[in-house]
C-alpha cells in the first residue's frame, strides 16, 4: 500500500520499509514519528486529508545536505557577497501505513 504525505512543505509518495530524506524533524535516532497529514492512501484521496489515516516512521539519522555557495555580484560596482548554506535534513524509515 502506498500513501502520499506532506511534511516540511513538500509531498512524498511512501510505502512500507521506504527510507526517505525530509526537512529536519526534531528527535534523536531511533525515535518514532507520526505523519498525520496524509493526502492519499491507496485509492482513497482526501479532501484535503484522509480522516484517521497516519504514517508511522522512525528516525534513522539527522544529517546535513551538501554545501551550497550563494554568490551575488553587482557589475561595475565592486560589490559582491558570498555565503554558504547547508540544509538540516532527517532520514526516516517508514514502518507502517495506518488507514
Amino acid at each position: 500500500m502506498i500513501a502520499v504525505i506532506r511534511t516540511g512543505g513538500k509531498q512524498y509518495t511512501v510505502a512500507a520499509d521506504d527510507e526517505l530524506t525530509v526537512e529536519r524533524i526534531a528527535g534523536a535516532a531511533g525515535d518514532k514519528v507520526e505523519f498525520d497529514d496524509v493526502l492519499m492512501v491507496g485509492e482513497k484521496v482526501g479532501a484535503p486529508t484522509v480522516a484517521g489515516a497516519r504514517v508511522v516512521a522512525s528516525i534513522v539519522k539527522q544529517a546535513r545536505g551538501p554545501h551550497l555557495i550563494v554568490f551575488k555580484k553587482r557589475r561595475r560596482q565592486n560589490s559582491r557577497r558570498k555565503n554558504g548554506h547547508r540544509q538540516d535534513l532527517t532520514v526516516v524509515k517508514i514502518e507502517q501505513i495506518v488507514a
